[in-house]
């Protein structure tokens, strides 16, 4: 009994490796033929575009649990991430009444309209996308050009987006005028 054990783990262990190496083998035809067309314009496959939205949003949890968040946000707070918000986001993730800019009609993957998207997120996972970015993606990180406050700021409002209306939206961030890009 126990060598027909020995002979099953090995057998499964061989199996996992052989299938590691085809694994393997199978991604360096495709980087190397070039055979997954990587043109913006045309959409991933459902395959890989749940892959890639999976990942992201495991990864982005991981990570943004580690950070405490402000247990509320003050109405400066808002106001203040509203004035970076459309300065530096709204082109990309439009905003309440305001479309995105013509130019990221062409991103791919298409960034998430944060007046529905912003819901799903955490503040603090929300403060992690905008300091560090996401790869291939077209989302920058702002951790290098602007403090953690400002940072803040912005995961303040995007958390008031879903359930904004358009006149709230455009009566918000024109207090000071002062960002600067």
């Amino acid at each position: 009994m126990q060598n027909d054990k020995g002979i099953f783990l090995k057998g499964v262990l061989g199996g996992a490796v052989l299938a590691a190496l085809l694994g393997l083998l199978l991604a360096l035809f495709v980087a190397y033929t070039g055979a997954y067309n990587i043109a913006a314009s045309q959409d991933h496959s459902p395959f890989v575009r749940w892959l890639f939205s999976t990942t992201m949003q495991n990864s982005v949890a991981a990570r943004a649990d580690e950070l405490e968040a402000p247990t509320e946000f003050s109405e400066a707070q808002i106001a203040a991430g509203a004035e970076h918000y459309k300065a530096m986001c709204q082109h990309c993730h439009a905003g309440p009444g305001v479309e995105r800019a013509e130019w990221a009609q062409g991103l791919l993957p298409q960034p998430p309209h944060l007046v529905e998207e912003a819901a799903h997120w955490q503040p603090n996972e929300v403060f992690w996308l905008v300091k560090h970015g996401v790869r291939m993606s077209a989302m920058p990180a702002f951790g290098e050009t602007h403090k953690d406050a400002e940072l803040w700021d912005i995961a303040a409002f995007v958390k008031q987006l879903p359930g904004m209306t358009a006149s709230e939206y455009a009566a918000l961030g024109q207090q000071t005028g002062t960002h600067k890009h």
